[in-house]
């Protein structure tokens, strides 16, 4: 396994993720928070334009917790059947949307916790609503950010609990606000799975990956 960064080199990473892109976003396109929460849940083990896609027509009919439940479960399968698994997130959804009106008003919570207790939101999506929605510095670690943080050593982890760890108690506090975002960016279209683009790099010469491409 690459050791982890020190100090400095990781105060310079997320300096130079900055200076390229100071405002990252996701990719995901949403509304709201409850349009984040379904889309986020969409996407496991999908692309996220692919979601996009199903999501276009889907959002103006069914933007609310309420809107969905008419829409039914039918009603979604029919927008969402282009993405994997479709009938088991349908479900999910459905579910979870009775939930939010029945205990919460319509509204999504804000915890960690309450957002784990919804049918079909593990970890990883919980903590892509709470970054994104509520800005809180929350890492969702996804296979991008497994695999950059392991070949850099700015994260470097067993599993994504470590990962998810390794972020929160090694990047400086300034950074962990877009954190997960620079790192899902840069392992998106730079530190690719099959053969990264390190000549195109930003952070070569600070990265621990011993097997760099020309």
């Amino acid at each position: 396994m690459v050791a982890q960064l020190d100090y400095p080199r990781m105060q310079e990473v997320f300096r130079r993720f900055s200076a390229a892109e100071p405002h990252p976003k996701g990719e995901l396109e949403h509304t709201n928070a409850f349009t984040l929460l379904v889309a986020v849940a969409l996407s496991a083990q999908a692309t996220d334009v692919g979601v996009n896609k199903a999501t276009r027509a889907l959002w103006p009919v069914a933007d609310t917790p309420q809107k969905m439940l008419e829409l039914g479960e039918e009603g979604l399968i029919e927008h969402i059947k282009s993405i994997g698994l479709y009938r088991n997130k349908a479900k999910n959804v459905i579910k979870l949307s009775r939930i939010l009106v029945e205990q919460y008003g319509g509204e999504v919570p804000s915890s960690r916790a309450a957002l784990i207790s919804l049918p079909g939101v593990g970890r990883k999506t919980a903590n892509v609503v709470l970054n994104m929605w509520w800005g809180h510095p929350a890492q969702a670690v996804d296979t991008h950010i497994f695999r950059v943080g392991n070949r850099s050593g700015i994260c470097p982890g067993k599993d994504v609990d470590v990962v998810e760890r390794a972020i929160e108690d090694n990047v400086p506090v300034e950074w962990q606000r877009h954190a997960h975002h620079w790192l899902i960016l840069h392992g998106r279209y730079i530190c690719t799975a099959r053969k990264p683009r390190c000549a195109d790099c930003l952070i070569r010469d600070l990265c621990g990956f011993e097997e760099k491409t020309e």
